[in-house]
């Protein structure tokens, strides 16, 4: 196993920018999860560790050894891609096999870790089919055994569940959760799905043209996001966003939150006046909270086990509600509601986007 290390990293495509001065340390034996959207050089960033990007300026580490202008099969390092890239005329098991045999291993050793990789994928009958007898998941195992036969350092993954349909793609997270588990091994996973980086991370970076907005736990992102940017993109559903004034002349701090009225509230560590609120969707409840208004109901997303309100405010202003699915009320479009929270659940972002915290 190996750690990572980037050092002001960047990456230009003639006069475009795509990574600028990145640094970013991944701890030996640890999940990282790169998330973002689309353009953002999530992958671009996974394949110049891989060594399929140049880097145009800076320094990539594995473990203690610089690697920037290493082969990408001297990095000791594996990668699943999007797509499958099996090779149709081969079994599984020759698949597997092919890249150690390009090794010139023996015929043992070779026997030895397809039928180990195989075990831990669970994959033993499926040795001698086809890929075209094979389903998604199946094909998507067989490309992550061809990784693990190699017994990289570390592993790193473009988007391996895109391609996978919502039940597979389930499936496939608890496998790859329990993959880790056992291997034990250094994962860096690349996905725009803020869900899958939820669920399997141990760490998350969240990218946005090229730099970093935060790095931490999957909890701190989604308890503390550092700025505006990061509260929108992590959970899901996507977090309630309220304009609102901030008049902290007197000694006193009063929010003036639109539909909701004005709001008494310990100082906050920011000089500006002009600020956001940000409010959980699940943090949103009919008939109660200390802070409150009349909404009007747009649509209801019956869920299951959940349930998705969406209101509008007086304004205009359009709220999220995100609750269970077993309640003895009947919502309707066009039905008007008391919908608040409390003050606890509130985030606080300045004119810049950057959050803020209650003074002292």
């Amino acid at each position: 196993m190996a750690g990572l290390t980037l050092r002001n990293v960047g990456k230009t495509y003639g006069a475009v920018e795509v990574i600028t001065g990145l640094n970013l340390d991944v701890v030996d034996g640890e999940f990282l999860v790169l998330v973002g959207p689309s353009g953002c050089g999530k992958s671009t960033l996974l394949r110049m560790i891989a060594g399929l990007e140049e880097v145009t300026e800076g320094t990539i580490a594995i473990g203690d050894r610089i690697v920037n202008d290493l082969a990408p099969s001297k990095r000791q390092l594996s990668m699943v891609f999007q797509s499958y890239a099996l090779y149709p005329h081969m079994s599984v098991k020759k698949n597997l096999a092919f890249g150690l045999q390009n090794q010139k291993m023996s015929k043992a050793e070779i026997e030895e870790k397809v039928l180990n990789a195989a075990r831990i994928l669970q994959i033993e009958q499926l040795l001698h089919r086809k890929p075209r007898q094979l389903s998604g998941g199946q094909k998507q195992r067989v490309a992550i055994g061809r990784s693990i036969v190699r017994e990289p350092h570390l592993f790193l993954f473009d988007e391996p569940l895109s391609n996978l349909d919502a039940e597979l793609r389930v499936q496939m997270r608890v496998e790859l959760a329990s993959l880790y588990k056992r291997l034990k091994t250094t994962m860096i996973y690349v996905t725009h799905d803020q869900v899958e980086a939820m669920t399997l991370a141990s760490r998350i970076v969240v990218l946005r043209n090229g730099v970093i907005e935060q790095v931490g736990r999957p909890q701190d992102l989604y308890k503390r996001p550092a700025n505006l940017f990061v509260a929108g993109f992590i959970g899901s559903p996507k977090i309630n966003m309220l304009p609102a004034v901030l008049d902290q002349s007197g000694g006193t701090a009063r929010l003036t939150l639109g539909d909701f009225g004005d709001v008494e509230l310990k100082a906050l560590a920011t000089a500006d006046r002009a600020i956001t609120v940000c409010v959980r969707p699940e943090a949103m409840k009919v008939g109660m909270g200390e802070i409150r208004t009349t909404g009007t109901i747009q649509l209801v997303e019956y869920l299951g086990s959940e349930m998705l309100v969406h209101f509008t405010t007086a304004s205009g202003q359009a709220l999220l509600l995100h609750g269970g699915g077993e309640t003895e009320l009947d919502y309707e479009p066009g039905q008007e509601v008391n919908i608040g929270f409390n003050r606890a659940d509130m985030h606080f972002f300045d004119a810049s986007e950057s959050r803020v915290e209650i003074a002292g």
